[in-house]
């Protein structure tokens, strides 16, 4: 596994347990654990997965272009035959 993953993963279950905790427990700081959680999951989780997915591909391969929408209309008309 890579490093990535590795901290991802950990990252994920730690965010995760967090919340639980904080909406199983009933301690004082219990709205802390599950801020804390989401808090982890959007500012380290999320942006960890999206890099990684995201690496080494064409951000113009996704974009609405007017060649992307020829290709579009035209894969569109041939399975219509």
């Amino acid at each position: 596994m890579k490093p990535i993953h590795i901290i991802t993963l950990i990252t994920f279950i730690v965010s995760m347990s967090s919340i639980i905790c904080g909406l199983l427990l009933e301690v004082d700081y219990a709205q802390k654990l599950v801020g804390f959680g989401v808090s982890g999951l959007f500012l380290v989780v999320f942006p960890l997965f999206s890099y990684y997915r995201w690496k080494g591909k064409d951000v113009k391969d996704y974009m609405l272009t007017k060649e992307n929408l020829d290709k579009m209309r035209e894969n569109q008309k041939n399975n219509k035959i």
